[in-house]
């Protein structure tokens, strides 16, 4: 409250979610480094509030005292500013902090944990401090656990990213470099990028196929305590850490953000219900109802993708009924079903990544822009552009888009029943 930040400028991050020297591929020693002076096209320069205040506000509207002044320019009046830029590039070491748990039956099959650090050159702020808690209190506490002989079927990994305030760029190079060994074993991601946020609400961002775990845990936990409260749960783009494994991996992902004591222990639960059922706690058939949720209202041209959808979801009742209800009863189960079953589930969302998403939105389509529709977010960016111009060539791309990746994910539970339907023929 003692500080004048009238004078002081701001950090803003204007590059893009990665290293933009290396993009696509890992920032190792001896690999080749574009030469880029200029990050970003956005003609994007942080300066003061008081040098803001010089340059474009009305003398009227200047006070001595504190107060907030508008910054708005008289009417009728042009002004004409000259700015040279000077700033200069420089690489900097990015450090994350890895640690894992090792899981005894399945120990190739990875739960990420993600949480955030504070790197020393960026802006002084405490936003990661709450990330840094709370995984350390959830290690602690695993960690007695471990000391009395326990341990998870699945491994599970805690990763501390760095370099998050300029872009992410921690858990991008992380992820680039081990990007086939994630994509193969990676089961879930759980961010702990943002846990408290200041209101005594729960507030839970998850893939389709988690949140149906996510709501019976936030229940329950509730129940406990005699408040229940509606579950907040959706699916929206989320800006942090977890972009990479969204995006390029296509793996599951819940975030928790809440203000209370029990937030460790919900995320806790939902680590620990993922690293040790036998049989991974994700709803197939909740991605098809998302889907067809995203196609309801009033856009053009949609009707085409209603068929698909439909059968998307009959493929994944199909496989819901036929192939996860005997797998969770232990009198049914058979491992070598159950790990075919497991390897369906951890993939489902991979056919919704697509090729080409216009900047800002998500390439895995099954999250949405904001929180204010449900509707595919690509569909509507590309009908708003439609509208503004004479061609629809964006719009029959972006259904194209949408109509490749139902149809390919409703192949992908098919052959998944036909696998299973093979086995039990051989066994007969």
């Amino acid at each position: 409250k003692d500080t004048n930040l009238k004078y002081k400028v701001f950090m803003v991050s204007v590059s893009s979610l990665t290293d933009s020297s290396d993009p696509g591929y890992m920032n190792t020693d001896g690999s080749f480094r574009q030469n880029r002076s200029n990050l970003t096209s956005l003609l994007v320069q942080p300066v003061s509030a008081s040098l803001i205040a010089k340059l474009i506000s009305s003398p009227k509207a200047t006070t001595t005292n504190n107060a907030c002044t508008p910054l708005e320019l008289p009417n009728n009046e042009e002004r004409i500013v000259n700015m040279q830029i000077q700033t200069v590039t420089k690489f900097k070491t990015v450090t994350n902090v890895v640690g894992y748990l090792k899981g005894l039956t399945s120990p190739d099959r990875y739960i990420l944990v993600g949480s955030r650090h504070h790197t020393a050159y960026s802006y002084n702020g405490q936003e990661w401090a709450s990330s840094t808690a709370i995984i350390t209190a959830f290690i602690r506490a695993l960690m007695l656990r471990v000391k009395r002989g326990w341990r998870p079927d699945r491994t599970i990994v805690f990763c501390s990213w760095g370099g998050t305030a300029f872009g992410n760029i921690g858990s991008y190079e992380w992820g680039e470099d081990f990007k086939k060994v994630l994509q193969r074993n990676v089961v879930a991601y759980v961010s702990l990028h943002s846990p408290i946020r200041g209101n005594s609400s729960l507030y839970s961002v998850a893939s389709p196929s988690l949140q149906q775990l996510v709501a019976e845990k936030n229940n329950f936990n509730c129940s406990r305590r005699g408040q229940c409260p509606e579950t907040n749960v959706s699916s929206v783009q989320m800006q942090d850490d977890a972009d990479y494994f969204i995006n390029h991996l296509g793996i599951p992902t819940v975030r928790f953000s809440y203000e209370d004591s029990q937030l460790s222990e919900l995320s806790g639960e939902v680590i620990l219900q993922i690293a040790n059922e036998p049989v991974l706690p994700f709803n197939a058939l909740d991605i098809a109802l998302e889907v067809q949720n995203s196609l309801k209202g009033d856009q053009p041209n949609t009707p085409q993708l209603l068929a698909p959808a439909s059968r998307l979801r009959e493929s994944t009742e199909l496989f819901q009924s036929d192939e996860m209800r005997p797998a969770n009863d232990p009198k049914e189960r058979a491992p070598i079903r159950v790990r075919m079953l497991n390897d369906i589930l951890q993939d489902m969302e991979k056919s919704f990544l697509v090729q080409h998403a216009p900047p800002g939105f998500y390439r895995n389509i099954l999250y949405h822009l904001d929180g204010k529709t449900s509707q595919f977010s690509i569909l509507l960016e590309a009908w708003e552009h439609c509208k503004s111009l004479a061609s629809n060539e964006t719009l029959q791309e972006a259904l194209s888009e949408v109509l490749n990746s139902i149809n390919a994910a409703q192949v992908y539970f098919k052959a998944g029943l036909d696998v299973f339907e093979s086995v039990l023929v051989g066994k007969n």
